[in-house]
């Protein structure tokens, strides 16, 4: 899956990278991954905005950031959202 990102803020007191994709107002539900970094998503379940924590040390490392999002924590994603769109409409 590849996402271009709209927006980008680095926070160098905080050494955070915040990537956004559209209005940042429009996540919903947070993921954290075990890297630290957060992943952001929509009321659909789409991924809105990633939060990368350590990029100093992270590209001290290597010259890529590569955050993994597992088939495990998209299916939870949608999951979550077709639950909020049954109790939206009644059905469960």
């Amino acid at each position: 899956m590849t996402i271009d990102f709209d927006t980008a803020h680095y926070d160098r007191d905080a050494d955070v990278l915040y990537l956004g994709v559209g209005d940042p107002a429009r996540a919903v539900e947070f993921d954290e991954l075990p890297e630290g970094h957060a992943l952001r998503y929509d009321a659909s379940g789409e991924l809105v905005g990633i939060t990368i924590v350590g990029v100093r040390r992270l590209l001290g490392e290597q010259h890529d950031v590569l955050v993994r999002i597992s088939a495990q924590q998209r299916r939870a994603a949608a999951l979550r959202r077709l639950t909020e769109l049954s109790e939206e409409i009644g059905y469960w």
